[in-house]
């Protein structure tokens, strides 16, 4: 398991742009300009952001776990990576981060991984893969970018702990986050980022019980 890393950030919530509180289970989709800050804070502890990220002028170019991992020489995300598209650009690098790391194998769940996961009785219930699908229909420029759910790829998890086992498996541990604990990034371009407030009931990871995030922006 790696060294967790926290580095703080001078920036204060007085003086950001904008502030949104993101309910348990919604959605959250918003532009965010080169150079603009971005902090997603974790309200309540070891809730699961799922996110992703878009070139804001053309929705072809987006986030990338396999070049992001490649890139930076490591599985988990914290201060100093740099998030990369499938173009192999920076869309934003990762500036302040109180949590230590975060995830981006264990990608969204999904009507079909509830349903493997935890029976067949769940498989109707909400999952971030359905709320991703729902920003991307719902964006101003969907009809122009044409979006759907072939524009949604493997997804960042900030907050949650998802450790690699030796043999090179997946284990959905206890988070390592805490009401308070947030992390920071700065655009490297003009991006559009969607976020899904993950609504997951299933997993311990969260004490079974959702909680919001607040998104601050500033100049």
């Amino acid at each position: 398991m790696s060294v967790l890393i926290y580095t703080e950030s001078p920036k204060t919530a007085e003086a950001a742009i904008y502030r949104r509180t993101i309910p348990a289970g919604d959605f959250w989709m918003h532009e965010i300009k080169a150079g603009q800050t971005l902090r997603i804070l974790d309200l309540e502890g070891n809730q699961a952001a799922d996110t992703l990220f878009y070139n804001a002028a053309d929705f072809r170019e987006r986030y990338s776990a396999q070049d992001t991992i490649r890139e930076n020489g490591g599985i988990y995300l914290t201060t100093g990576t740099r998030l990369y598209s499938n173009e192999l650009n920076v869309l934003v690098e990762i500036t302040a981060d109180t949590c230590g790391r975060h995830d981006t194998l264990g990608g969204a769940c999904a009507c079909e991984s509830n349903t493997v996961r935890y029976g067949h009785g769940t498989r109707h219930m909400h999952s971030c893969r359905q709320s991703f699908l729902l920003g991307l229909m719902t964006w101003p420029g969907a009809t122009s970018f044409e979006l759907n759910k072939r524009d949604i790829p493997a997804n960042i998890n900030f907050f949650m702990n998802v450790p690699v086992t030796p043999t090179g498996g997946l284990q959905f541990e206890d988070g390592v986050s805490a009401p308070g604990k947030y992390v920071e990034m700065v655009a490297r371009m003009d991006v559009v980022c969607l976020i899904s407030n993950c609504p997951q009931l299933n997993n311990p990871c969260n004490a079974y019980n959702p909680t919001p995030v607040e998104v601050l922006i500033w100049d």
